[in-house]
């Protein structure tokens, strides 16, 4: 999914954690995450890392589709509730949840986690793999809600050092592009709970386990905007042996797609980053048969909106043109399904996390974060307060009127022994996306857990005990 511009030299992991027993012995006897420094100098319980490690296995054996997410979201609110949240259930059009934990007056931090899994089926070998079949965790949410789980427990049970309120976002439909808006428009998120001051998440990438990475100041957008689009071409169906009485859509359906492949060099200057990929087309059912329409289904990804906006267009037009240039009884249908703004976090509140974070860890843990063309929706929660609009398409940039400043950070999965071996010309790491991503839970999830702990306290008011300590 992303780059390192500087990676760290070493970790203190060599490996997977190759089982479920491994997994459960996710932190030493002292209960410290590997290679960390807990804040405030002590140790994470080691009760707490269980129950995050044993939620982890529990969800990863168990992945939910977009817009299925009902068990998912189950065990995330029975958590939530377990940690003192008042958990309020299907926020917007899916199984979007807010838990909300009030520690008297003082600033409002949203923690967001993602829900859904992927139509993938998984090849790791674990253990406590997918019993799902065909659908895996292959992007990391089932991490992201472990480790939002255990930063709320651990917030919860020091309450004495923080005031204000912990707002926590289970986000259905990630995927798809379309849980945040669902949340926002459809589930009036910030009407309801109030607007945040900040708003923090936390991504699993490829990197190494126990390491962190930020997007550096000044740099280019942490992740382009996207565009996704189902396209139906239209053709005239019947038996294989009368070709010259059927239009064949599968025809004009391959036409297209190679053609699209050419948008992105054609509609944009060299030196502009745009990506136009066509994921998925679908035709027929049998051999014998030939169908009367082919569907598409593809994603646009560049980092302004003008690029997107003109890619968009080009692809539209080549669909049009293509079926047209076959004869197609019907014009073709070309919907946008959902829109996700670049993803620029923002300077300042970015640098105050980066310093918990390098303290949390030392600086040589916390790397350089080059941008990517992956794509989040996690944007429209910086466009959905006072002045903005979640449903925009426009910039949700911190410079935007009415934005949520942002903070989003990479939590490095992979561990020591499989990264060498990349490094040194090997395999190759599996990245986010593939049947045999498997992070390493002993390093990455105590380390996701403490980085969203020690960023929520950037934004909330230090409480008593941390008044005192800060004035020490």
């Amino acid at each position: 999914m992303v780059t390192a511009a500087r990676t760290a030299k070493d970790a203190d992991d060599d490996g997977h954690a190759t089982g479920a027993e491994a997994a459960r012995e996710a932190v030493r006897g002292d209960g410290r995450a590997p290679g960390g420094r807990p804040p405030g100098g002590g140790p994470l319980p080691r009760p707490l890392l269980r129950a995050a490690v044993e939620l982890y296995l529990d969800l990863h054996a168990h992945p939910e589709l977009s817009g299925h997410e009902h068990r998912t979201a189950d065990r995330l609110a029975a958590r939530l509730a377990g940690h003192g949240c008042t958990v309020t259930r299907s926020v917007g059009g899916g199984h979007g949840l807010v838990g909300v934990l009030r520690n008297g007056p003082g600033p409002t931090v949203l923690l967001r986690t993602e829900l859904d899994a992927l139509p993938v089926t998984e090849a790791t070998g674990l253990p406590y793999a997918s019993t799902t079949p065909g659908v895996m965790h292959a992007c990391g949410h089932d991490l992201h809600i472990a480790a939002v789980a255990g930063a709320v427990a651990h917030l919860a049970a020091t309450r004495d050092t923080w005031r204000g309120t912990v707002l926590v976002v289970g986000q259905p439909e990630e995927e798809t592009l379309r849980g945040a808006r669902s949340m926002l428009t459809e589930g009036r998120l910030y009407e309801r709970f109030g607007v945040p001051d900040a708003v923090l998440a936390q991504h699993a990438a490829p990197l190494p386990a126990g390491t962190l990475a930020h997007a550096p100041a000044g740099g280019p957008p942490l992740m382009a905007g996207s565009v996704a689009v189902e396209a139906v071409l239209h053709g005239r169906g019947g038996h294989a042996a009368t070709p010259h009485l059927n239009l064949d859509p599968v025809l004009m359906a391959a036409a297209t797609v190679l053609r699209l492949r050419t948008v992105a060099a054609e509609a944009t200057a060299p030196a502009e980053q745009a990506v136009l990929t066509v994921g998925s087309v679908r035709a027929g059912e049998r051999g014998n048969i030939t169908p009367d329409h082919a569907e598409l289904s593809l994603t646009i990804r560049a980092f302004t909106e003008e690029a997107l906006d003109r890619l968009a267009a080009a692809a539209e037009r080549v669909v049009r043109a293509e079926a047209a240039a076959s004869g197609a009884p019907r014009t073709p249908e070309f919907t946008v399904t959902a829109r996700s703004p670049v993803l620029r976090p923002d300077p300042a509140l970015t640098a105050r996390v980066r310093r918990a974070h390098e303290a949390l860890l030392g600086p040589g843990r916390v790397l350089d974060l080059a941008g990517s063309a992956a794509t989040e929706d996690v944007p429209h929660f910086a466009s959905g307060g006072p002045g903005g609009s979640a449903g925009a398409a426009g910039s949700a940039g911190p410079e935007a009127a009415g934005a949520v400043p942002v903070a989003y950070w990479m939590l490095g999965t992979t561990g020591a022994g499989p990264w060498r071996t990349a490094r040194a010309g090997g395999a190759p790491v599996p990245p986010n996306h593939a049947p045999g991503f498997a992070p390493d839970v002993r390093a990455a999830l105590p380390v996701g857990i403490e980085a969203l702990a020690a960023a929520a306290r950037q934004v909330l008011d230090p409480g008593p005990a941390g008044a005192r300590e800060a004035a020490s």
